[in-house]
């Protein structure tokens, strides 16, 4: 079983906050006396919360691909897609 199906109930339940956020940021822009400063807060919380969201996935990423496998040139393989993916994230 991979880590992510292992862990699909709480990364589902991450997602559905998120996406209660965003619902709640969507609300807010589209009413007339919308305030900067609670629409401000409102993205910075669905930013806070994807981020945890990569978080976790990259900590389970880390301990089922690279940490785990026994095989030194599997766990540099793993190594090297998990650079991909920070790069990505990065841009």
């Amino acid at each position: 079983m991979s880590h992510v199906q292992h862990h699909r109930k709480s990364l589902l339940a991450r997602v559905r906050r998120m996406a209660g956020q965003v619902a709640a940021l969507e609300s807010s822009l589209q009413s007339e006396q919308a305030d900067c400063t609670d629409v401000l807060m409102q993205a910075s919380a669905v930013r806070g919360a994807a981020h945890g969201l990569l978080m976790a996935l990259l900590d389970e990423h880390l301990q089922e691909h690279v940490v785990s496998p026994a095989d030194p040139v599997e766990r540099a393989a793993e190594a090297q897609v998990l650079v991909k993916l920070l790069r990505a994230y990065g841009k």
